[in-house]
């Protein structure tokens, strides 16, 4: 063999030995990496499909179906304290990020829904706080609620009432009675009547005895002689002091009896003639509103307090009792 051909067979092996040394060490770090990964992979696995299952519960509760707690007594009989809902968030158009803008959507909210609207006198602890509440509320299914008060209890962040006024509906209180007055019609149509017209079963809860609106208007016209500085005469404080012992009363029947004294002893004051006047005449929801009440008349802050709601503000409509399982079931 000559000396170029004996050169070039050492080079060839040196390449070769080379190349297997390489492809060696290549393999040996393949199969450490790959018994590396098959330490990891339960764990990653678990937190992939965490993320996973939590993006799907965030889209369908954002866009399809929200869970919410009821915190309070003010749709008795109709929800309970405790219950755990879905509320239906597509049908008049989901919002786009938790508080902000919404799709449209060709169903708006009618006479008699069970509707969850923002709670107008809420105050927000910012947006971040906000956007973090309502992830935690959704994906424990409304079980775990961070936003409370400094006695712990839920802040009403969201409200859940049944739509009873329509836009150009007036409606006006008489001693915690409804009556409507429907857009385009004279006559006053009493609520309950209206109800059983339309074959609606859920009830209108009352607490209040209301053989005992005397006392609290009584009590009404006591606290307008002190707002007077005036002593009230005995008869109105003992009515007054009946009255503070009630679990229940009827705040706007108070306030039409003191506003009624005010305005007699003070028909000067245009203030007092404006607020008493929608204590008589009524409420009349705007165009693109919406009036809430809740079925239980006496233990509820709705539309009455702070007034129709726009449209806009509403997010969904109360579908069905998911928890407890022994009222599973249709809201109606």
């Amino acid at each position: 063999m000559s000396g170029d051909n004996r050169r070039n067979a050492g080079f060839f092996d040196r390449l070769q030995t080379l190349t297997e040394a390489w492809l060696t060490r290549r393999n040996r770090l393949r199969r450490v990496k790959k018994e590396k990964s098959r330490v990891k992979n339960p764990v990653l696995d678990w937190a992939e499909a965490f993320l996973w299952a939590a993006g799907v519960v965030l889209l369908i509760n954002q866009y399809l179906l929200q869970a919410y707690q009821i915190p309070s007594g003010s749709m008795i009989d109709t929800l309970l304290i405790g219950d755990h809902i879905f509320v239906n968030k597509i049908i008049y158009g989901p919002e786009l990020l938790p508080g902000l803008g919404k799709l449209p959507s060709p169903v708006k909210p009618k006479r008699n829904d069970i509707i969850i609207f923002e709670n107008p006198s809420y105050i927000s602890r910012g947006p971040v706080f906000d956007i973090a509440q309502r992830i935690i509320y959704m994906l424990t299914l409304s079980f775990v609620d961070i936003d409370r008060d400094e006695s712990g209890e839920p802040k009403a962040h969201f409200l859940i009432k049944r739509a009873v006024g329509m836009e150009g509906d007036r409606f006006v209180m008489e001693r915690g009675e409804m009556r409507l007055r429907f857009a385009g019609e004279e006559g006053w149509t009493d609520e309950r009547e209206f109800n059983k017209s339309r074959n609606w079963k859920h009830r209108i809860s009352r607490i209040m005895d209301t053989d005992k609106y005397p006392v609290l208007e009584a009590a009404g016209r006591a606290a307008a002689f002190s707002d007077l500085g005036l002593a009230p005469p005995r008869r109105l404080l003992a009515a007054g002091g009946e009255a503070g012992g009630m679990a229940y009363p009827d705040y706007l029947a108070l306030e039409r009896a003191r506003l009624e004294t005010l305005r007699g002893a003070l028909p000067q004051e245009g203030r007092y003639a404006a607020l008493l006047a929608r204590r008589r005449l009524g409420w009349y929801v705007p165009e693109g509103r919406v009036l809430p009440l809740g079925d239980n008349r006496d233990n509820s802050r709705d539309g009455r307090y702070f007034g129709p709601v726009k449209k806009s503000r509403i997010l969904g409509r109360g579908s069905i009792i998911y928890w407890p399982l022994k009222r599973v079931g249709p809201i109606r």
